[in-house]
């Protein structure tokens, strides 16, 4: 089972992805695309071209894990804008807002906690 923590990066791919691809082609991609390890830790989102499938790729120390999320109905509507860059870190709480198909951009997080002093 995989844990979404608030501390967890979480990288969404702007261009979509082919979804024949399996875990080492998603891993390639990372490398090669996104300039980024996939063994890093970190949580790599990406859509199908329809925009009706979100695909996970994460390493947990062990193995790879490759989860996808169909919608029965609809499309993902909000992804990101053409700002240039190939991948943008999101939260952990909008990554679940982006997985229920709604507008993860609309989200206001509660400031991170700071040491005062």
């Amino acid at each position: 089972m995989i844990q979404v923590t608030p501390q967890m990066r979480v990288l969404v791919a702007r261009e979509s992805l082919d979804f024949r691809k399996g875990i080492d082609g998603t891993a390639a991609i990372c490398r090669g695309v996104l300039d980024d390890d996939p063994m890093g830790g970190k949580l790599f989102v990406f859509r199908n071209r329809a925009r009706t499938m979100l695909r996970l790729l994460v390493y947990d120390g062990q193995g790879f894990w490759l989860m996808t999320k169909r919608l029965s109905a609809g499309r993902f509507r909000f992804w990101l804008d053409g700002d240039g860059e190939v991948a943008h870190q999101i939260d952990a709480h909008q990554l679940h807002v982006l997985l229920a198909g709604d507008n993860w951009r609309s989200t206001s997080p509660v400031d991170y906690w700071r040491q005062v002093g």
